[in-house]
């Protein structure tokens, strides 16, 4: 009879039936932390392929029961093939191991990319192969904390409507929240995503090097209760949470920072004008602006 983890009448991990055998092909930052995730959910990483000295490491340290080896091999030993590796690499590594005589008939393959679905795996379902698209929406730094990262996350679900129940399920056991996303749909998905956070990112560190130049010393101590207020707000009241001189029609003051930027950077004067005009637009749309407002406002953004 299967072992009780402490504390819980639930088997241990490693004692739970029907566990999977699982092989990661590009065990990065995202690849090691959901083969860790994998395993503490009971399944077991056996291989693994690491190009970097970098990821063999990561690999050593977060799968240790998995053999490095090489991508072939990984998908031959596994019952669950974990394809991590950079989105424009997926359909030649897909189209390649069937070429290669790879068996992969009857094996859950499943890739993380956000950008596809399931689509780029085709090579691999006529051969047999399962398909699942999981994207978990989190950055990763390959930090231990990144396994931590996934409790409570989405990941973003495509697969054949039969695979749904086991691609929600994989994700439930490693701690995140299945979102279904059709298809059609993953480039616009990933977009907003990628437009969302990566940009952000930029902004923030474009922020903190103009306060630099207007002498803050510690732009991130100032910037951080501002933009942490800001993202909430964003992310509770939407277009409702907007504040500052665009959401004011404070048409006198964009022109101030327009030319402003146009002195110290030329490329952060034209980040700010568009951003400008979609915040105005936004704000109009909402009824926050009024139209004589936005007028102006668009006169001053004009370029």
């Amino acid at each position: 009879m299967p072992s009780a983890a402490p504390g819980n009448e639930q088997p241990a991990p490693e004692d739970r039936p029907a566990r999977l055998t699982v092989g990661v092909v590009g065990a990065g930052r995202v690849g090691s932390a959901l083969g860790s995730a994998l395993e503490l959910a009971g399944h077991r990483v056996v291989a693994a392929t690491a190009v970097s000295a970098r990821s063999r490491e990561r690999a050593a340290a977060r799968l240790p029961g998995a053999a490095l080896t090489d991508p072939q091999e990984a998908v031959a030993a596994a019952d669950l093939v974990l394809l991590t590796v950079p989105d424009d690499q997926l359909p030649d590594l897909a189209a390649g191991f069937v070429a290669a005589g790879v068996q992969v008939a009857g094996k859950l393959v499943v890739h993380t990319s956000g950008r596809f679905g399931t689509a780029v795996l085709d090579p691999l379902t006529r051969a047999g192969a399962l398909p699942l698209a999981l994207h978990p929406v989190m950055t990763f730094t390959g930090r231990p904390d990144d396994v931590d990262r996934l409790a409570g996350i989405s990941f973003g679900v495509t697969a054949p409507e039969p695979l749904r129940p086991v691609a929600e399920a994989l994700v439930v056991e490693m701690a995140g929240e299945p979102v279904w996303i059709p298809e059609e749909r993953r480039p616009l998905y990933h977009a907003a995503l990628a437009g969302g956070a990566n940009h952000l990112v930029t902004l923030v560190v474009e922020s903190m090097d103009l306060l630099r130049t207007a002498g803050v010393d510690e732009p991130g101590a100032m910037l951080g209760p501002l933009l942490g207020a800001a993202l909430d707000n964003a992310l509770r009241l939407g277009i409702d949470g907007l504040t500052g001189p665009v959401a004011r029609g404070d048409a006198g003051t964009v022109v101030d920072h327009v030319a402003e930027l146009g002195k110290v950077s030329p490329e952060s004067r034209r980040a700010y004008i568009a951003l400008a005009r979609l915040t105005a637009d936004r704000a109009l749309g909402a009824g926050m602006l009024k139209p004589e407002d936005a007028e102006r406002l668009l006169e001053a953004l004009a370029d």
